[in-house]
């Protein structure tokens, strides 16, 4: 009789705790300052507002403005072709961003040629069902070298003549956020567009959807019967370009299904070959610091071709000439290396491009 009374006046304490404890968490879990004393602060509205730039594609999130396409051209050609090419044709390392699509394409809604498997590629304007995408990745990505750079104007501008070079507005048109949902209903791939993965919620989550519509694949079960064609490959980096960022496969945890492949050609015996990237072009030290502060890395690397010649083809064949370096980092030009443009650097300052064009001359009083 004793051991049942204490029993239940044991479980009840415990209750009473246990209620104690969940409100007190509530209220802490309620106040995220709290919740984690002494660990950082919380973020001001400013800071929130600082990375909430996503445009969706009912346009919620696009700051007005405009842009025309003359003025996106200007934009284009001097901070866009030099890796994308004049238009949207692109480089031995990026995919091409126009072509592949018609104006019936922009009358359906379907760009015919994704489903034409004699049609060599597939572009960017052929993918892309909403103009939102486009403006956010222009946005937030773009340039490569200087993400989040450009002005909103600029944003509509450059949008507004990859736009015109598919054929989805007129040479004198300027896009606003006024008009962008009517641009939207031209976009040439609008209809190719499923939401059936469930990453995305949209008609499938609708009410009358079939039971387990819209379901994400996040279980990787592999197949064993019915299967559907092997995946095949259709566009890879080239082989210069390969190991820009070392080896991939020795970058990825060792859990899980997915792997990074192999970039550096040793085929997983060893990671010697991504030890070279890390030589000096000249005879002093690189000036990484520089090379980073001045996005020079984005197109260069150290031995290797990535969008203009390795850092060691440069010194190689410029030793001594300083000078002539110095020039090119300042005003770009085309021609040396290919048909790459290399696009003048208005923005270096003349101390950090004399040091680099030193260290690539092998000039000895050269300080990185």
């Amino acid at each position: 009789m004793f051991s049942l009374r204490k029993k239940r006046l044991m479980g009840y304490a415990l209750f009473v705790l246990t209620a104690i404890n969940g409100v007190a968490f509530a209220q802490t879990a309620g106040k995220t300052g709290e919740r984690f004393q002494g660990i950082g602060r919380e973020a001001t509205s400013k800071e929130v507002q600082a990375w909430d730039i996503d445009v969706r594609p009912d346009f919620k999130g696009l700051p007005p403005g405009s842009g025309s396409v003359q003025k996106g051209m200007d934009v284009w050609e001097a901070k866009c072709a030099s890796c994308h090419g004049v238009f949207g044709e692109s480089n031995e390392v990026f995919s091409p961003l126009i072509g592949g699509t018609t104006a019936e394409d922009i009358k359906t809604g379907h760009a015919a040629r994704l489903m034409d498997p004699a049609f060599p590629g597939r572009t960017t304007m052929m993918k892309v069902a909403t103009v939102s995408t486009l403006w956010d990745y222009i946005n937030r990505a773009m340039p490569w070298n200087a993400p989040k750079t450009l002005t909103t104007e600029e944003v509509y501008a450059v949008t507004a003549y990859l736009l015109n070079l598919g054929g989805v507005v007129p040479d004198d048109y300027t896009l606003s956020d006024k008009n962008i949902a009517q641009v939207q209903q031209r976009m040439p791939n609008r209809n190719g567009m499923t939401t059936q993965h469930g990453l995305w919620p949209g008609n499938e989550f609708a009410n009358g959807a079939k039971q387990g519509a819209g379901q994400p694949d996040v279980r990787a079960t592999a197949c064993m019967r019915n299967c559907g064609p092997e995946p095949q490959v259709r566009s890879a980096l080239p082989a210069h370009a390969s190991n820009n960022h070392g080896n991939l496969a020795a970058q990825n945890r060792l859990v899980g299904a997915q792997r990074g492949v192999e970039t550096d050609g040793s085929n997983g015996k060893s990671g010697k070959a991504e030890t070279k990237a890390g030589a000096s072009a000249g005879k002093a030290a690189a000036p990484t610091a520089l090379l980073e502060k001045n996005a020079c890395i984005a197109c260069h690397g150290m031995d290797q071709k990535i969008v203009g010649p390795g850092f060691a083809e440069i010194a190689k064949k410029y030793p001594g000439k300083k000078d002539y370096l110095l020039g090119k980092i300042k005003a770009g030009g085309t021609g040396v290396w290919g048909s790459m443009l290399m696009p003048p650097q208005p923005g270096i300052s003349d101390d950090d491009a004399q040091a680099i064009a030193g260290w690539l001359a092998g000039d000895s009083a050269a300080k990185p």
